[in-house]
């Protein structure tokens, strides 16, 4: 637990998250719009990811996407804390340009409100993937084209726009 608290009542402050649980962790005061988006990013938009991803389960007709993904998410969510970057997997860190593409076209048709997001946070993988050399400078290249071609295309968001 992130533990603000005017430097008389630390003590305190640590002591009560302790009772509590669990393990204190200080957060200087200027940092704490910083650790809350922090924490915001990691927890609520995962929220929002599992459950786009469960309605497409459902919308392929699985019929318990729960049980589908809780041992996939849970692996992932493992290996990201465990290995961070090393951990990326998928056709975005292969720089699989094609499969990106498909995957879009099937958003489009299936779930138009989930290209915008999945073109960003395909971007923010094929960023991180680069720098830490799991992609390759040339299918980056190839991917960040197919990236910008489906955010251009009719129907879908233009460069900024969300819908």
């Amino acid at each position: 637990f992130g533990v603000t608290a005017p430097e008389e009542l630390r003590l305190a402050a640590e002591a009560l998250v302790i009772e509590m649980g669990g393990e204190p962790e200080w957060i200087a005061e200027e940092s704490r719009p910083l650790y809350h988006a922090a924490l915001a990013l990691g927890a609520n938009h995962l929220v929002t990811l599992v459950a786009q991803s469960m309605e497409l389960l459902a919308k392929a007709g699985v019929a318990a996407p729960d049980r589908m993904l809780g041992p996939l998410l849970g692996a992932a969510l493992d290996n990201a804390l465990r290995s961070g970057d090393a951990a990326l997997t998928g056709p975005v860190a292969r720089g699989d340009a094609g499969t990106v593409a498909a995957h879009i076209g099937e958003l489009r048709e299936h779930a138009p409100q989930a290209v915008a997001g999945y073109i960003e946070m395909a971007r923010a993988t094929a960023d991180r993937a680069l720098a830490h050399g799991l992609l390759k400078a040339e299918l980056a290249e190839d991917l960040l084209v197919v990236l910008a071609d489906q955010e251009r295309r009719p129907g879908g968001p233009g460069p900024g726009e969300t819908r």
